[in-house]
């Protein structure tokens, strides 16, 4: 079943300098996305691997051609939709437990179960012991093991993710990755992944999706076997980084300011 569908989308930005003027961030992208998938977009900066995030998220709109969710065009945010972003997104004032409480707050959940539910996911990512710490007192991937967490606790139907563990050291991010695929495992999730790390698409994805530079266009899928933790050192998982580095090579792609006629 698709969860997650885009149709003939064009994102662009317009300018101040004449009115139909604009650049263009992506171009005529369709695709689908499917339930409990874990989807990996991946392409080199710029190419509007953020803005299909924030398209589905419902933060912005498209320019041209269709986003829907669950068969519904998607025109604002909603809690079906969950966001982990690059950055922790914590409010520093309060306690790592109170952080995951008042998202629950904000979703309408009883009172009285809040504090259960918070401890719940706290245990799922391994932080039931910090609850009481503020989010300064964390490491990195600490603060993005709350913000897994705070996002688990309002169970949205799809979990975006955007670049989130990119700012971390290469052993903590392979660990939160495999922790990741395993909560994945565990809840069978939609997850859409963004992420310019080769290796972690293919540690992660069933489907990895690749766009051109801007503007970004699907040029290229490929779709992986789920049987287990995937060895990335694999002779078969060296081969395909190889294939997608290569396909991701700078190619002639129209850059710059263009027309664009929006209906």
């Amino acid at each position: 079943m698709s969860v997650i569908e885009l149709r003939n989308v064009t994102k662009a930005y317009y300018t101040t300098r004449k009115k139909n003027e604009a650049r263009v961030v992506l171009d005529d992208v369709t695709f689908e996305i499917n339930d409990r998938e874990f989807v990996c977009l991946v392409g080199p900066s710029g190419c509007g691997k953020t803005t299909i995030l924030n398209m589905v998220a419902g933060f912005e709109p498209s320019t041209l051609g269709e986003v829907l969710f669950k068969g519904e065009k998607v025109t604002s945010p909603g809690p079906e939709r969950g966001v982990v972003f690059q950055e922790y997104s914590l409010f520093p004032w309060m306690s790592v437990l109170d952080n995951i409480i008042f998202a629950l707050e904000c979703k309408g959940i009883p009172e009285k179960e809040r504090a259960d539910i918070a401890m719940e996911v706290l245990r799922m990512v391994g932080l039931e012991g910090s609850a009481e710490q503020r989010p300064n007192l964390l490491s990195g991937g600490m603060k993005q093991r709350v913000a897994i967490a705070r996002l688990l606790a309002i169970d949205p139907d799809v979990m975006l993710m955007d670049e989130p563990f990119s700012n971390l050291d290469e052993q903590t991010r392979k660990k939160l990755d495999e922790d990741l695929l395993k909560i994945w495992e565990g809840k069978k999730k939609t997850i859409v992944f963004v992420t310019h790390n080769i290796q972690e698409a293919l540690l992660l994805a069933d489907r990895i999706l690749l766009f051109t530079p801007s503007p970004g266009r699907l040029i290229k899928e490929w779709a992986l076997a789920r049987n287990g933790m995937r060895d990335v050192e694999s002779e078969e998982m060296v081969r395909l980084k190889k294939e997608i580095a290569d396909a991701m090579l700078p190619c002639n792609c129209t850059r710059g300011f263009v027309k664009i006629e929006v209906k």
